[in-house]
């Protein structure tokens, strides 16, 4: 009964720990956009509706993921869905990418529920959102070429220390604990695929951050080559 009444707190910490997390990132991107120029006015249904076509077109690539079995065990798998995201954020400003990155992780799990007791998809929303949001923050201050190339180069470098850094202090540990797998099981795994990961440090450096840095690459070129063909269409601009 004890260890019963251990797990439900266990769960609990994590789901605050989750809202709270949540919550600051989307009051971070309000902040953000008053001392960015003004984003672009659309009325407020407009807006919604941007914001859920791209979540759904997110929420579609998500769980259209796939893994990398040659650079980390199959838990941790590639997908596009912070291209939506990107573009979303890259029209309206950066409230609306974390709005979009958010229900996109809705919905998935309404289409497919979760494999990593939820610790994934809260990965997958959080490290989603270190890439997007130095991005969208860094294009808006003055929308160039130039301004989302720097933007998506930090995004990206975000994505990798920060994605890198999370993974090991708090969601490898926490799906160790939440999933009933041993941590040195998950960095046993990772030894198999590279004999140079024998602690959770080289399992991170040398599986978690290149996945990190090759999905903030292709996000970034993708979004570079699509965002001035993609506007009209699913923007009407």
């Amino acid at each position: 009964m004890a260890e019963f009444w251990n797990q439900v707190r266990d769960n609990l910490v994590f789901l605050i720990c989750c809202a709270g997390i949540i919550t600051a990132l989307g009051i971070a991107s309000h902040i953000a956009e008053r001392f960015l120029p003004a984003t672009r006015q659309t009325t407020k249904a407009r807006r919604i509706a941007i914001v859920a076509v791209c979540s759904a077109i997110a929420a579609v690539l998500h769980i259209l993921d796939f893994p990398l079995l040659f650079l980390a065990p199959e838990f941790y798998k590639l997908d596009f869905s912070e291209l939506p995201v990107m573009l979303c954020g890259f029209y309206l400003g950066p409230s609306a990418a974390v709005a979009c990155e958010a229900v996109k992780i809705l919905l998935k799990l309404l289409l497919k529920g979760t494999s990593t007791a939820f610790v994934g998809d809260f990965a997958n929303f959080a490290v989603g959102c270190s890439l997007v949001l130095p991005a969208v923050i860094v294009y808006h201050t003055k929308k160039s070429r130039a301004s989302a190339l720097w933007g998506l180069a930090l995004g990206t470098a975000f994505l990798t220390v920060f994605g890198s850094a999370f993974n090991a202090i708090y969601l490898l540990p926490k799906f160790s604990q939440l999933f009933g797998l041993p941590l040195d099981s998950i960095i046993a795994m990772g030894g198999k695929i590279n004999g140079g990961i024998t602690s959770l440090q080289t399992f991170v450096l040398l599986a978690v951050a290149p996945l990190n840095l090759i999905k903030g690459v292709t996000i970034s070129v993708l979004t570079l080559l699509l965002y001035k063909r993609v506007a009209r269409p699913l923007f009407g601009k």
